[in-house]
């Protein structure tokens, strides 16, 4: 796959999986947020099994365990969402959520225990300047248990975009695809049973909802991640988060009233700023000195 064409599925992933904060939403009114995972990511998984089957003949238990990892990764991902989506607008989950573009780039120095780069920190400061806009209410600061989540939910998904793009390196990623989504509905049944009372939705528009986050968002969104990163760097998907918000806002606003504030489009504007900023080429100049003396060829090579 070229990594244009990679590039393109990367960002029709990002945008179907941004329309599930609106079927969530509407789904939490009749469903509890771990059942709803359940149903959601089983029913997904069913359906690829019967498509791609296949191809788990032989697979690897070193594949099951990374399906594992991921699915766990993103559990925990999509658990901090939907409590966080329960208590506060889809809009301002998603922007919140997707502020891991500026984790992104700084959890992978960490790793690479190197210090980031000046606009990596600009880009983190200019966020995080959004998100105190974007939560004020009234002119007073209103950050509650649902922003806290939201936040959460966006470091989670910053560690889980980096652990994909380094699994999807290791293994098919189309087979960790569809072994996340099984181990994502496996881990909500048994949250669901563990603190929530599971069944199944009762109207035809629960089950439409239902199926529209289970084929569009879990099956094409979550299966395809992996198979789109393989080709596109951590640093790069981060900067397709930016989709996620502006597609989320417009539902919200459309479809479930959601209010704009004046505060809020300050906010929203300036992390949309820190995303833009981010994901600008980095400035070409003359290498440092260092950088030209290990470029330099040696004898033999």
């Amino acid at each position: 796959m070229k990594q244009r064409n990679a590039e393109l599925l990367l960002a029709g992933v990002i945008v179907a999986r941004a329309t599930s904060l609106l079927f969530s939403k509407l789904s939490m009114r009749a469903l509890d947020p771990f059942n709803l995972l359940g149903l959601r990511f089983t029913i997904a998984f069913g359906l690829l099994m019967l498509l791609f089957g296949r191809r788990f003949r032989g697979v690897k238990l070193r594949t099951v365990f990374h399906g594992f990892l991921l699915g766990a990764s993103f559990f925990a991902v999509m658990t901090a969402e939907l409590f966080g989506l329960r208590a506060t607008d889809s809009s301002t989950t998603s922007f919140l959520e997707n502020t891991a573009i500026v984790w992104v780039p700084l959890l992978a120095a960490l790793l690479r225990r190197r210090a980031p780069g000046r606009r990596d920190l600009g880009c983190a400061g200019l966020t995080l300047l959004g998100v105190g806009f974007l939560t004020l209410k009234g002119g007073v600061p209103s950050f509650g248990q649902g922003e806290l989540l939201c936040l959460a939910a966006s470091l989670l998904y910053a560690g889980a975009i980096l652990l994909t793009a380094r699994l999807s390196r290791e293994d098919d990623p189309l087979l960790l695809g569809i072994l996340q989504l099984g181990f994502l509905g496996l881990l909500g049944f048994g949250a669901s049973f563990l603190f929530e009372q599971p069944r199944l939705p009762a109207a035809p528009a629960e089950w439409g909802m239902v199926l529209m986050l289970a084929l569009v968002c879990s099956g094409f969104g979550f299966t395809l991640q992996p198979v789109a990163q393989r080709y596109v760097s951590a640093e790069k998907a981060g900067l397709f988060c930016a989709l996620n918000p502006l597609t989320a806002a417009t539902l919200g606003v459309l479809f479930l009233g959601e209010p704009l504030t004046p505060t809020g489009l300050i906010g929203a504007g300036l992390i949309a700023c820190g995303f833009v900023l981010r994901s600008l080429p980095p400035r070409q100049g003359k290498p440092a000195l260092g950088k030209r003396i290990a470029q330099k060829p040696t004898a033999g090579a």
